[in-house]
């Protein structure tokens, strides 16, 4: 198993236990970043760091692109005091966005070459979804963040 492999693997463990805090049965796309943005020292991190989202804003972020989405449709969760998600009873699977993230992530770089910050890209090329919505309520400039991950892979000290 390469370096990578296991870094994904600690990466997708996290995002697992993420996905099992929010009682979800599987693991979406902004349960990745938050384990991005948790892992202290990557460069993933760092570029997350850059732009202000450590792992408690990205959770903000989230809590506020949920609140918000309620909020469309008439239901405010201060009003309605919304239970918290019970634990999931199986093991998360892996959701549709994830396994997109991922591919756009694998698509970006040899498999030798791949690094956290491919990871951090294929989760901020999305247009439309979660972390879209998330990172613009939180006032993140998604394609700079993502224009910021390039340059990371590309600078000289990539």
């Amino acid at each position: 198993m390469s370096a990578f492999d296991k870094y994904l693997h600690a990466v997708i463990v996290r995002a697992m236990n993420e996905a099992r805090e929010d009682g979800s049965a599987t693991i979406d796309a902004h349960h990745l970043l938050l384990s991005l943005a948790a892992d202290q020292g990557s460069t993933a991190q760092q570029v997350l760091a850059s732009a202000g989202l450590d792992r408690t804003a990205v959770r903000e972020a989230l809590d506020r692109e949920f609140e918000h989405s309620l909020s469309l449709i008439g239901v405010s969760a201060a009003t309605y005091g919304l239970p918290r998600p019970s634990h999931a009873s199986q093991e998360p699977k892996m959701g549709a966005s994830a396994k997109l993230a991922l591919d756009r992530s694998f698509a970006s770089a040899r498999k030798k070459d791949l690094r956290s910050a491919h990871l951090l890209l294929g989760v901020l090329q999305a247009r439309i979804g979660t972390v879209p919505r998330a990172l613009a309520l939180a006032g993140i400039d998604q394609a700079e963040l993502a224009d910021r991950t390039r340059r990371m892979l590309t600078g000289p000290d990539r």
